[in-house]
């Protein structure tokens, strides 16, 4: 039974994720788009990129291929959505996967583990987990490393789980390089002058999924939003503007990159579940089999924990533009000061009802 067939009533979107969610009996996967395959569809239509808006030697800068060599893609219904399929250069996935897990969650940026441990216990995650993603299975369940209990960090604009908003008093420096990567995609994809202000990275174990939502938090909702996919596969739901609208079900890979503007910008989506590589024919992990092409040569750890993680777990980065030109924070009162890291926002799970049924996810 294909996901068409579950589609009847009101939340259709919550019936699809439903039944791409569900253990058992598994679901039928093949009314999934999958735009690596490049199959000529009545629905998927080529995406039309500035092929001038950054140069060649720009783009290998930020590990991409040349801006021709992209294989870009629309969706037919869903006016503003450009589908990427990984235009990053060979060789150059790892270095930003290590970028996520060993550079991205150090201070000053913030992640979930800081709502429950003080920041000098965050303060090197990646080399707290050494160890423990180091060493060969010994039979026993062993505690999980704080690599592998990391859900979520933010960036720039850091977001606050509990009033959906960013804050002008909360704000940390966005990493050069993201803001690089993100600058040119956005150029090619026709939106010159992209600022890159506030990033979420989102973890997710193998059995991981994130729930039905609208990214409307943004004060400028004219810019697009960004997602870029590292390790194993996934599921992604792209919906309409309410929720009876049936979403379109298609996969992302490592490497391939979302772009939501336009109308699509505030559509529904979610992330019923992740597919391992090795059940996706043509998508083995072989991300770590050659060199790194951006900053150096991985080091054997950091090669070794990289391809330990991903083996799996899934990266998600989504870099978004919180501030037209010209616009500033609304004036509100200093909330009262916290002595721990509350004061970043909260854990997601731990808020309100509203968002539990919006998440419905172990992040």
């Amino acid at each position: 039974m294909a996901a068409s067939s579950v589609v009847r009533g009101e939340d259709a979107f919550k019936k699809v994720f439903k039944f791409y969610k569900r253990k058992s009996p598994p679901p039928d996967f093949s009314d999934v788009t999958d735009f690596s395959k490049g199959l000529p569809s009545d629905k998927i239509v080529p995406a039309v990129l500035d092929l001038s808006a950054v140069s060649d030697s720009e783009a290998a800068r930020a590990g991409l291929q040349p801006v021709k060599s992209w294989r870009a893609f629309g969706l037919q219904g869903y006016p503003g959505f450009i589908f990427i399929s990984n235009p990053f250069l060979r060789g150059s996935q790892p270095f930003w996967i290590r970028q996520c897990l060993k550079t991205y969650p150090q201070k000053p940026n913030v992640c979930n583990l800081d709502m429950h441990m003080s920041p000098s216990d965050t303060q090197d995650i990646w080399g707290q987990s050494v160890h423990g993603l180091s060493s060969s299975p010994s039979g026993k369940r062993e505690p999980k490393t704080l690599l592998e209990r990391l859900r979520w960090v933010t960036l720039g604009y850091h977001y606050n789980w509990d009033t959906k908003t960013y804050s002008a008093n909360h704000h940390t420096p966005l990493p050069a390089d993201l803001h690089l990567l993100s600058v040119q995609i956005t150029a090619a994809c026709g939106f010159p002058g992209f600022s890159a202000q506030a990033g979420i990275l989102n973890y997710y174990r193998h059995d991981s999924s994130l729930g039905i939502h609208v990214d409307e938090s943004e004060l400028d909702h004219s810019r697009p939003l960004l997602s870029f996919s590292f390790g194993q596969s996934a599921i992604f739901l792209l919906g309409g503007v309410r929720r009876e609208d049936p979403p379109t079900a298609m996969y992302m890979h490592s490497g391939d990159v979302m772009v939501m503007s336009g109308q699509s910008r505030l559509f529904y989506h979610a992330v019923p579940r992740i597919i391992p590589a090795l059940e996706m024919e043509g998508h083995r992990m072989a991300l770590f089999s050659q060199d790194s092409t951006l900053g150096g040569v991985l080091s054997e750890e950091d090669r070794l924990l990289c391809t330990r993680y991903i083996q799996s777990s899934r990266l998600n980065v989504t870099v978004r533009q919180v501030l037209g030109p010209g616009q500033r924070f609304p004036e509100t009162p200093s909330p009262p000061q916290k002595t721990d890291a509350s004061q970043a926002g909260g854990v997601p799970g731990q808020t309100s009802q509203r968002r539990k049924e919006e998440e419905e996810s172990s992040l």
